[in-house]
């Protein structure tokens, strides 16, 4: 297995982190607004309307010099109680993952492969990958071999993004199956002063993004996921190795993807989460753990 911090050391060295000031990506973003309700790129011109066409998102080549250190953006393929046809491991896929490919390659200086990844937890390919997402987890089930595997890949260096999962029930899920992972390991809550949220933009106040399903009927917060024992606020843990390396890092109360994905939709929802909220997180996020 080859040992992820190398991967990330390699790729650094070629392309980090020449990055837009923030309202450059206001700037960028306004510039290319589509004939669509958003951008432009995709859009199912409503929830659940049609699915995205490939067609209608750049695709590019990677340089061949630098094939063996593209960043490539990981979806990792689990199973949940629950056969949930629209959502569990692919919820939001597959858009959510070409629109951030496409804005991280547009607003930074890294090598990104535009179609990116899915794969399982005990797929060897894995371990050339030093970025892992995983969304909708709130009913996820893990193997004994996907348990073992997470925990290889998060000690070997790895990173993962847990995004998309509400209220007190799921999160207590989740803290179960880490523990699994990670018996040693208790999660710490971030603060707005940890530096992965002013790594390259400065979020001064702790990120909240709907899905643009319950924004559309007046909440920020999914109530259909059963009650919330009071607690709608958005909370980002992390689990740390010895080191105080950030292993994983999961975004509760929060759909950051639907910011991603859903770009193309409505142009007040990108307006207000998509640009000042869910890309320059995800920028963040990613030059955090490719730089820790």
């Amino acid at each position: 297995m080859k040992m992820l911090y190398q991967r990330c050391q390699r790729t650094l060295i070629v392309v980090l982190l020449c990055l837009a000031l923030l309202t450059g990506v206001f700037a960028q973003f306004d510039n290319r607004q589509g004939g669509r309700a958003g951008r432009g790129f995709g859009g199912r011109g409503g929830p659940g309307m049609r699915m995205p066409d490939r067609s209608e998102y750049p695709m590019w080549q990677v340089e061949p010099a630098f094939k063996h250190d593209a960043f490539t953006f990981v979806r990792i393929r689990y199973d949940s109680y629950r056969n949930q046809a629209f959502g569990g491991w692919a919820n939001d896929y597959p858009d959510c993952d070409w629109n951030f490919s496409i804005r991280l390659r547009e607003l930074t200086s890294l090598n990104v492969d535009p179609n990116g990844r899915v794969l399982r937890l005990t797929d060897p390919e894995l371990a050339d990958f030093p970025f892992a997402y995983m969304s909708n987890p709130g009913e996820i089930i893990l193997s004994d071999d996907e348990l073992l595997a997470l925990r290889k890949y998060l000690r070997n260096g790895g990173f993962l993004m847990v995004d998309d999962f509400w209220a007190i029930q799921e999160w207590s899920h989740l803290r179960a199956v880490m523990h699994q992972v990670l018996p040693a390991v208790q999660p710490r809550e971030l603060t707005t002063d940890h530096e992965l949220f002013h790594m390259v933009y400065d979020l001064r106040v702790k990120p909240q993004v709907p899905s643009i399903r319950a924004w559309s009927v007046g909440d920020t917060f999914e109530h259909w996921h059963g009650p919330t024992g009071g607690d709608e606020e958005p909370h980002f843990w992390g689990y740390f190795d010895e080191a105080n390396r950030l292993m994983a890092l999961f975004c509760h109360n929060n759909d950051i993807g639907d910011g991603w994905e859903r770009e193309g939709d409505n142009k007040e929802y990108f307006e207000k989460y998509s640009v000042p909220v869910s890309y320059p997180l995800g920028i963040n996020i990613i030059s955090y753990s490719l730089t820790h």
